[in-house]
């Protein structure tokens, strides 16, 4: 496993950490770290009494960003009705058992599969209760 280390940069900002001279307690300026655990495990909790067996939560991004990052919890049996791509996007598993699908092709995604989205209508459905990431890049 590689780990940070103080003065490291992520793109181009200083990784500050706890006791390093002028640290700012182990996090980068600006940047508040979110357990995307956590949030899984509350999402699947709503997911389970809604109505449609699905809960979401950007977490990151929105209309006034390119970027978006959307915490998806999903039911077993439940999912998103085959629907345009809105630009370049990833799915990343982070509990469970989805399946995503476009045209006649289909592809499984587990715990720790990273899922790239392809640029055509898709649909997506749990397998099983399901967590994941989808991260979008809008279109310009």
């Amino acid at each position: 496993m590689c780990e940070a280390q103080p003065n490291d940069r992520v793109h181009g900002t200083a990784i500050a950490f706890p006791g390093a001279a002028g640290g700012t307690q182990g996090r980068l300026m600006g940047v508040d770290p979110i357990s995307l655990d956590a949030r899984a495990r509350e999402l699947l909790d709503r997911a389970a009494t809604a109505s449609g067996g699905r809960a979401a939560d950007t977490v990151y991004g929105g209309h006034e960003h390119a970027l978006r990052q959307t915490l998806l919890a999903l039911t077993a049996g439940t999912g998103l009705a085959e629907h345009e791509s809105p630009g370049e996007a990833t799915l990343l598993v982070l509990r469970g058992h989805v399946r995503l699908s476009s045209g006649d092709a289909s592809w499984e995604g587990r715990s720790g599969d990273l899922l790239t989205i392809p640029d055509a209508r898709h649909a997506l459905d749990a397998v099983e209760d399901s967590a994941v990431l989808l991260t979008v890049v809008k279109r310009p």
